[in-house]
């Protein structure tokens, strides 16, 4: 069995070259097949996305108003 990486930008998916390579050797053993490959570089809004979905900052949502007190910053 083969693992397959992927990262999903909204409804596309990152793919590292060499598995993506794999993938196609594995298709063309039983049709032709044509990759169409799209240069262009991620668009801030699919990076946007990427951030929103992966939870990354998650945390700022369960951020308490208590967590700071008129002590922080204080000499200890």
């Amino acid at each position: 069995m083969a693992t397959i990486h992927i990262r999903c930008i909204g409804e596309k998916v990152l793919v590292p070259q060499s598995e993506l390579e794999l993938l196609v050797k594995l298709a063309q053993r039983y049709e032709d097949i044509t990759v169409q490959r799209q240069e262009d570089d991620v668009t801030t809004e699919d990076i946007m996305r990427l951030s929103e979905q992966s939870g990354a900052f998650d945390f700022w949502k369960d951020e308490r108003e208590d967590i700071y007190s008129s002590k922080d910053g204080e000499p200890v």
